[in-house]
């Protein structure tokens, strides 16, 4: 043959050979605008994937180690053993090496004697049956890890602390370097199974390849205070997991190091002594993960957070010291970052019978298009290519939900082309001028403050996406005080969002400063992450009390008012515009859409 027709002939190939492959990827999995049309099984209490796997599960092994806690403990054990339970798909009797997805949790056998939950042998209800139905079929280990001091884990339940991360760590490193591993470990779960995950990454192991944190906390401090104002867990969040973790026998003398001690007296001490606390620099620096995962991981990150929950705040995953949202601060890194965002509570994306169950202003506008019957799908496409390599990268973006129920598609959020907008609370209708615990102040009933805000927009609907902002000039009273803001939709007075602070924490943030009598201080307050729509014709609503919800009053009580002066204050909202394209609809099912 011709060496020039060969040499065409080649070129035709390969350029015809890129192309089925580029198509091959684009139609490899189905695209998101059209899983709504798609078959779900909406049978069971969690999502599944599309098509199930070709392997099952064998028994249940387990495992013990031992660590090396000499210097994370100064006193207590030396050394102690994390104990784990896994189960391997049958492919591995062929020899081929998985990957294993493990959930690292306080949980099993948790509670008090008689009224424990399983241990680490039972597939956890829920979440466990999550991962082993619709995973190990598709040929990944499943595991789960019980942390020191919890069920047959010895040593100290160190809580979130440094003996407990490096426990997480050695759980990791073992899984990864089995000889049935492939050497990928991803970390799944919600809540502390999501702080888990963040306490794997601070310690950087190579197996780790990928996180999906459910509203998983990233520090302790800015958990249990937002911006000072205490939550009312913050007094005894430590106790409540040490008493259901001991045995109340004499082996419970091996659980007590010196962080536990710390940990019963760290939170009344930060809720009164304010810029004084002693914890700051220890006890709550030590069990903030995020940081620490950013200079020493280089994994992926899917990040799942509900905009209406109350116990793990979007404000851990949107919120930083230097004011950056964490979202983009590892995107802006080059960490492969994806992000779900539902207008769900303290959930999982899939789990309908607790979505059904929220309320007006929390949720409930958008039931009908919340449970993502898909979630497994989706997670599904994740774990192939950071875990196993297969299939296409997965889309590095944002799916959103609005308060009204839509969702559409960010490349980050809040999204970086946002409006910003101030508005002058002078322009806004004031009831009140000052905030405190009182009754009467000189003689007048003035508990709070309302301001009703003009229409936004007389003609159009307005989007607010992003961190709402409100500057509230103020003279404090006391080295102390707090303000709890709540937004509303002023013509309906459905809650939209809300923010609260310490006026000793001002500048925002963690760092406190004394407040003189009678200073003046601008608040710098910012709200949780809101998401939602304005109708024409509606302004916004804001009331200003000492305190809201499940945060505490402020310890100075009837001594620390505070005077805001709303004529120097002002509020600064995001405001988006939304592409048609960016909006896709979801698979429901009419039980999950709270028509009972």
């Amino acid at each position: 043959m011709n060496k020039s027709i060969l040499c065409v002939l080649l070129v035709m190939a390969t350029s015809f050979t890129g192309c089925m492959e580029e198509s091959k990827n684009n139609d490899y999995y189905p695209d998101i605008k059209d899983r709504h049309e798609l078959d779900w099984n909406m049978t069971h209490t969690f999502s599944k994937v599309l098509e199930t796997g070709p392997h099952y599960a064998l028994e249940v092994q387990d495992a013990t180690f031992t660590v090396d806690t000499s210097s994370v403990w100064e006193s207590g054990p030396a050394e102690a053993d994390i104990h784990l339970s896994y189960w391997l798909p049958s492919n591995t009797l062929k020899g081929e090496k998985v990957p294993v997805i493990a959930v690292i949790s306080p949980y099993f056998s948790f509670g008090q004697p008689g009224d424990e939950s399983g241990h680490t042998g039972i597939v956890g209800a829920g979440r466990g049956e999550f991962i082993f139905e619709n995973f190990i079929p598709h040929g990944y280990a499943f595991a789960q890890v019980a942390v020191f001091g919890t069920e047959l884990s010895t040593g100290c339940f160190d809580y979130r602390g440094a003996g407990e991360g490096l426990g997480i760590h050695h759980a990791v490193e073992w899984l990864g370097s089995q000889e049935w591993s492939n050497g990928h470990v991803g970390l799944y779960g919600k809540s502390y199974e999501g702080a888990t995950q963040w306490e794997a990454a601070a310690l950087g192991s190579e197996y780790l390849k990928t996180i999906v944190p459910i509203s998983g906390t990233t520090a302790l401090h800015p958990l249990l205070y937002k911006n000072g104002s205490a939550e009312a867990r913050s007094q005894i969040m430590h106790m409540i997991y040490f008493s259901s973790t001991v045995d109340y026998n004499q082996d419970d003398i091996d659980n007590i190091c010196p962080d536990i001690a710390e940990g019963l007296v760290a939170g009344p001490i930060t809720y009164g002594a304010g810029e004084l606390d002693p914890y700051m620099q220890n006890y709550y620096n030590e069990r903030s993960h995020i940081d620490k995962a950013f200079q020493n991981w280089k994994g992926s990150v899917y990040w799942i957070q509900g905009l209406q929950d109350w116990n793990v705040d979007p404000h851990q995953v949107f919120s930083s010291p230097d004011g950056t949202p964490w979202y983009q601060i590892y995107q802006d890194a080059g960490f492969d970052v994806k992000g779900m965002l539902g207008q769900w509570e303290h959930n999982y994306p899939d789990q309908w019978t607790k979505h059904n169950v929220q309320e007006t202003g929390y949720g409930a506008e958008a039931i009908h298009n919340m449970t993502r019957w898909d979630w497994a799908q989706d997670l599904f496409e994740w774990f192939e290519y950071y875990l196993k390599g297969i299939g296409p990268k997965p889309d590095l973006n944002v799916q959103v939900q609005r308060n009204d129920g839509q969702w559409r598609i960010e490349n980050t959020w809040p999204p970086r082309d946002n409006e910003k907008v101030t508005i002058s609370l002078a322009d806004c209708q004031n009831t009140g001028a000052f905030v405190t615990g009182l009754s009467v102040v000189g003689g007048v009933s003035q508990q709070s403050i309302t301001l009703d805000c003009p229409a936004l927009s007389e003609t159009e609907t307005t989007y607010i996406s992003g961190l709402v902002k409100l500057h509230l000039d103020t003279i404090a009273f006391f080295d102390g005080g707090q303000i709890f803001a709540e937004m509303q939709d002023a013509t309906t007075g459905m809650r939209l969002g809300h923010a609260t602070m310490d006026i000793r924490y001002h500048a925002g943030g963690s760092e406190p400063q004394t407040v003189l009598p009678n200073e003046r201080v601008m608040m710098m307050m910012e709200f949780q992450a809101i998401d939602a729509l304005i109708p024409a014709g509606h302004g916004i609503r804001l009331v200003l009390t000492d305190t809201g919800e499940d945060y505490l009053a402020p310890l100075c009580g009837n001594a620390c008012p505070i005077h805001v002066l709303s004529e120097t204050s002002n509020i600064i909202i995001p405001f988006i515009d939304i592409d048609g394209n960016q909006v896709f609809i979801t698979p429901q099912s009419t039980e999950a859409a709270n028509n009972q």
